[in-house]
């Protein structure tokens, strides 16, 4: 099975197709190819916050249908993507094609909170900058550990829960905030120690070195939602723990059960009460 090198060639992004950072980030999220989204995204994250125009009020507006996205792999509903017996070589990089999925996904999250949500600060766009080049380089490890398994992205069926709340939460950030990076990416501190162990246990230490780096990332990821989810709720006067509760019953959004990471959150800045109030 032929390889695709995901490695970055700044040659292969024309540099003049960064222009202000809000619409270079939108024009990132409508790319289908999802080498040059990453390509992309290390050039903006290069280039940084202050090497080129931030725009905080302007409105924009897709001319693209988005997120782009490759035309494989194929979107099923999550109860039709099957587990794999760890194993087979198979089934672990049914496992790896999974996690290369979600940070797909992520990428597209977090150039989403660029683009997407006007009238804020320059802090706030660097953050999630930060994060959308962090989630790159972890698309692009899992991707060539996938390739050296034999298999490449697209070669097994996905789900797109991760955008469907996106969606949901497009028109208020403060929803955006608590349900994605402190909800969804959140239970990813939960579960990457089972995967890791897992994947260790089948002899897989490349995959698990991965994850270590992936964990420690995702605890920033999740401090940055925290971070921002604070300063909403004190501007708006809402006590934190009340409002998530609200959101998670506007939103639909089903209650959580452990094992939890409580370590991980903690470090990702979830307050003693809010991990008493998810708890109970």
């Amino acid at each position: 099975m032929g390889k695709r090198v995901f490695e970055f060639r700044e040659t292969l992004f024309e540099r003049d197709r960064l222009s202000e950072l809000r619409a270079t980030a939108l024009n990132l999220l409508s790319e289908r190819d999802a080498v040059r989204k990453v390509q992309g995204v290390r050039l903006l994250s290069k280039n940084g916050i202050s090497g080129i125009e931030l725009d905080c009020q302007a409105i924009l507006v897709p001319s693209l249908p988005i997120p782009g996205c490759p035309e494989r792999p194929i979107l099923v509903s999550p109860r039709d993507v099957k587990r794999r017996a760890m194993n087979t070589v198979e089934g672990r990089a049914a496992l790896i094609h999974a996690l290369v999925h979600i940070e797909f996904n992520a990428i597209n999250l977090a150039l989403d909170a660029i683009w997407r949500f006007a009238g804020m600060t320059e802090e706030y766009y660097g953050d999630w900058l930060r994060v959308a080049h962090e989630e790159a380089l972890h698309f692009s490890l899992l991707s060539n550990h996938l390739q050296g398994m034999g298999y490449r992205y697209g070669d097994f069926v996905a789900h797109n829960g991760l955008w469907e709340m996106a969606e949901k939460t497009k028109d208020d950030l403060l929803a955006r905030m608590a349900l994605v990076p402190r909800t969804l990416e959140a239970r990813g501190l939960d579960a990457v120690p089972a995967m890791r162990a897992r994947l260790l246990q089948a002899g897989d230490v490349n995959a698990a070195k991965i994850l270590d780096v992936i964990l420690q990332d995702e605890i920033g990821h999740v401090a940055i939602g925290n971070r921002w989810y604070g300063h909403l709720c004190s501007e708006r006067g809402l006590d934190p723990v009340e409002a998530y509760a609200a959101l998670a019953r506007r939103y639909g959004v089903m209650p959580l059960h452990g094992p939890f990471n409580l370590d991980a959150r903690r470090l990702a800045g979830f307050s003693e009460k809010e991990l008493d109030a998810m708890a109970n």
